[in-house]
Order: structure tokens, then C-alpha cells, then sequence
């Protein structure tokens, strides 16, 4: 009783448009209502130690790190940078576009932050360059979505979180799956700028101008050395490396590059302080979500249904792989993460799954979802950015989405293509 009203009181509260958020936390507070075992203060005591956690301290803090590099100057810096290199080959720009939203990616954390960064720079461009629309905002989109598996990353916080799994062997798991993904984007772009006939930049560097622009970006390139290397040295935890990351961005746009007054620092605060408002929400609501789950035993129960169905691992993951990606379709991905993971985690570490290769399993499928209708969130940042209609940038999707579901199969099956790092460095 108390499993049907929680999950038919979600669906009805989703399709009358509530905020994700919210819908969650009514559908909780259902759900409470009908089930002995919980008191009627259950929920809002739940919003509070939901977020009453040192490591989702780490959210805020990436979040604010990620809109103070866009606004100080640090993301039009990495794109002169890769320019450099990649500039004059063949898609040498939609290459560019590709390693920018990768760099970036390890400094913000967030899938579309990373879009609105770099596609408020490329997308011009790239029209003028010959690239259709639909292309280029498809892969603004796409390559944003590296932003939430190139560590740091607020999806794996938040499912280390979620599941007690270590968020430093989830960075460090996330590393080789990101730039995989980033280089068959790479050679897609090659492709497609060799089939259209679109050919690299003209512009030839001189050595003093190169090295010029090199040392201009040194600030901005030092930011991902600091923050992971921190992080895998044992410096510092990911949160307080969040903390770092938000003081050197500050750094970045006020003092090295002085991009950033008054005004502006006040603006992408507070910009950060609604996205944090909004996911704090989240966070708390699916807490209460979550322990419901948990005190009805349904993990248990869809674990004997899939074991019902099949005994082998791999169909097991690929029955997990079709439900996240549905899921991805319709649902955010810290809200997927902090409902599915309780019920999903149990089954693929008792089929004989590593934890952390199913974190990254569950990220890459969720990253997915932000690129995949009707939700797709990066979508509608590449469209808002490039002053097009959803349709365009939906037109061109399609070879991505290929793409990235073929490489989510590499990675499902495939284990040491995430956790065979940990195997070369002897843990």
C-alpha cells in the first residue's frame, strides 16, 4: 500500500508539472501519511539530515567554482589554448569545442554550465565556419554532457553520497570513461567536417603569440592540476577541494584576469545561490524518498523480481542500462540518482558488480539524459544559447545519442575501462 501510493502519487504530481523537487517531497509525505512505521514529523525532519552532510557541502561550492570561471575570463582562455593546437586541423573548431567542454568539464563539475560556457563562445563561430546549426549545437550539447563524468562531479558526489561509496575512487574511476567519450566525439567532428568539406583555421600561430596566449591561460590551466591532483595526492577531501576550486576561481576572475566587479561577483553568487537552493530541495526531499524505500524493503523486492527474470549479470545490466536510460529521459539526474540508486545498488553489488563501476555505469546513462527529449536539459541550454528552436538542435542529436549509447555498452561491459585504474596503481 504504502509502495503504491509513493510511486502513483510521484507520477500524478509529475505530470501536472510540480517541480521535481517538490513532487518528491508530496509524494513522501503520502506515503508517510498511509505507513504505520512513520511519525508525521518524518519528512521534515528528513529535509534536514538529507543535507546535513559534509560531502554534499561539496555542491554549493562546485557550483559557485563552475559560474565564477564562466564569468571571470578562465573558459575563453582554455579556448585560445586549444585553438593553438587544434585549430588547423581538419574540424579543427568542432574540435576545439570538444577539448574546451572536456577542460572545463574538470573545473565545474556540471553538464550544463559547461554548455552555457563554451557555446555562448563557439556556437558564432562555428556557423560562420560552415557547421550547420543543428550540428553545432548538438555538439555543444553533447560535449557539455562530459561535465558530469570527467571528475570533479556533482552527479558523483551526490551517488557517493546516496550509496556510501568513495567520491575520490568515483573521480578517479570517472577519468578514462570522459575522455574516451571525448575522443569519439573527436572523431566524429573529423568526420563530419571531412564529408561537409569544412576545413581547420587559417591562422597560422607565431611561436611568441603562442606562447603568448600560454602563459595568459597559466592560471586557468593550473585549476584542474590543483583540484584533482589535490584530491588523488590525499591533499585535501573532494569537498574541501570544492572549497579550493571556488577560492581560485574567485581568484581567477577578480585578481589574476580581473574579469569580475562588484557587480557581476554579486550576480553569479546569487545565480549560484537559486541553483543551490533548488538542488538542496532535491537533496532533502528524495532523503525522505529514499528511507521510505528502504523501511518498505523495496530494493529487496526489485532485486527478487530481477533475479526473477534473470540470474545473469548481463542481462541484469542491460535491463538497469534501459531503465536509467528511460529515466534519464524524464527525470533530472540528482533527483534519478538519489530515487534509483537505493534500489538499484543493491542489485548490481549482489550480482557481482564493483560499486564504483556501477557509480560510473549509473552517471554515464544519467549523462545521457541530458541530452535525450523529452528533458534533456543540455538541449535546451544549446538552444537557448544558439537563439534557435528545440527541433534544431533535436535534429542533430541523433548520431550522438548513438554514440554515447555505444560507449555506455563499452563501459557497462567492459569494467577496466573505469576501475582498471585502480588495478595499475596497486588498490
Amino acid at each position: 500500500m504504502v509502495a503504491t501510493v509513493l510511486f502513483s502519487s510521484l507520477v500524478i504530481f509529475l505530470i501536472l508539472n510540480v517541480p521535481v523537487g517538490i513532487a518528491i517531497g508530496l509524494a513522501s509525505a503520502a506515503a508517510a501519511l498511509v505507513a504505520e512505521a512513520l511519525s508525521p514529523n518524518y519528512i521534515s525532519q528528513q529535509l534536514i539530515a538529507g543535507t546535513d552532510s559534509f560531502p554534499i557541502m561539496a555542491i554549493p561550492l562546485f557550483i559557485l567554482a563552475g559560474d565564477l570561471m564562466g564569468a571571470g575570463g578562465v573558459s575563453r582562455r582554455i579556448l585560445d589554448v586549444a585553438n593553438i593546437f587544434f585549430g588547423r586541423v581538419t574540424g579543427g573548431l568542432a574540435i576545439v569545442t570538444v577539448v574546451v567542454c572536456m577542460f572545463f568539464a574538470a573545473v565545474s563539475g556540471s553538464g550544463p554550465a559547461t554548455v552555457a560556457a563554451v557555446g555562448s563562445m563557439v556556437i558564432p563561430t562555428m556557423l560562420a565556419k560552415g557547421y550547420s546549426k543543428s550540428f553545432t549545437l548538438a555538439l555543444v550539447a553533447t560535449a557539455g554532457s562530459i561535465g558530469v563524468i570527467i571528475p570533479p562531479s556533482i552527479p558523483m558526489v551526490i551517488f557517493g553520497v546516496a550509496t556510501g561509496t568513495s567520491i575520490s575512487s568515483m573521480f578517479m574511476a570517472g577519468v578514462l570513461p570522459g575522455f574516451l567519450i571525448g575522443f569519439a566525439l573527436i572523431g566524429w567532428s573529423y568526420y563530419y567536417a571531412r564529408k561537409h568539406g569544412i576545413a581547420g583555421e587559417d591562422t597560422q600561430f607565431e611561436r611568441h603569440a603562442a606562447c603568448r596566449l600560454l602563459w595568459e591561460a597559466k592560471w586557468a590551466l593550473l585549476n584542474p592540476v590543483i583540484i584533482l591532483g589535490g584530491i588523488y595526492a590525499g591533499v585535501f577531501t573532494p569537498t574541501e577541494a570544492a572549497a579550493v576550486a571556488a577560492v581560485y576561481a574567485l581568484l581567477c576572475g577578480v585578481v589574476f584576469y580581473r574579469e569580475i566587479n562588484v557587480e557581476q561577483l554579486f550576480k553569479t553568487v546569487a545565480r549560484s545561490c537559486s541553483t543551490t537552493g533548488t538542488t538542496m530541495v532535491i537533496l532533502g526531499c528524495a532523503t525522505a524518498f529514499a528511507k521510505i524505500l528502504t523501511i518498505e524493503q523495496i530494493p529487496i523486492q526489485v532485486a527478487d523480481l530481477m533475479v526473477s527474470i534473470s540470474d545473469n549479470p548481463i542481462i541484469i545490466l542491460l535491463i538497469i542500462n534501459v531503465m536509467l536510460l528511460f529515466v534519464g529521459c524524464v527525470m533530472d539526474t540528482t533527483p534519478a540518482i538519489l530515487v534509483l540508486s537505493p534500489i538499484l545498488f543493491p542489485v548490481a553489488v549482489a550480482m557481482g558488480v564493483d560499486p564504483i563501476h556501477f557509480g560510473i555505469i549509473m552517471v554515464v546513462n544519467l549523462a545521457i539524459g541530458f541530452i535525450t527529449p523529452p528533458l534533456g536539459i543540455n538541449l535546451f541550454v544549446a538552444a537557448r544559447v544558439g537563439n534557435a528552436p528545440l527541433g534544431t538542435v533535436i535534429r542533430g542529436i541523433i548520431p550522438f545519442i548513438t554514440i554515447m549509447i555505444i560507449l555506455l555498452l563499452i563501459i557497462s561491459y567492459v569494467p577496466p575501462v573505469s576501475i582498471g585504474i585502480f588495478d595499475l596503481l596497486g588498490r
